[in-house]
């Protein structure tokens, strides 16, 4: 899997995930950026999915990981974009009752505005 970490201000910013999340390698290195951005003041976090074709319960795990950090420190974690597939994932373990899930990147930063 590869990622990107993009800061849209000094307390948010966003993780474009790309490829399959499913190994616990994967889970380390993002685990890893993610706590530097929290060091360095992020609080909120989208998670942009648009480009993630496949993730198991490892990479679930991960999300729930960087989402209980997030709260720790007063943030919150959100989902953008997540594909039909991972959408109906979501439904099936019932995630999507924690998470705030939008339908795009800048869905999910409008509702931080508001």
């Amino acid at each position: 899997m590869d990622f990107s970490f993009k800061a849209h201000n000094a307390h948010t910013g966003t993780f474009h995930l790309k490829g399959n999340l499913i190994g616990e390698t994967d889970g380390i290195n993002i685990t890893e950026s993610f706590m530097e951005q929290l060091e360095q003041g992020i609080r909120n976090v989208i998670l942009d999915l648009s480009e993630l074709q496949h993730i198991n319960s490892s990479g679930l795990g991960v999300f729930i990981t960087l989402l209980t950090k997030a709260r720790k420190v007063g943030g919150e974690v959100m989902l953008a974009g997540p594909s039909d597939y991972i959408q109906n994932l979501l439904m099936i373990t019932k995630l999507n009752t924690i998470f705030h899930i939008h339908g795009s990147e800048a869905e999910a930063l409008s509702s931080l505005s508001t």
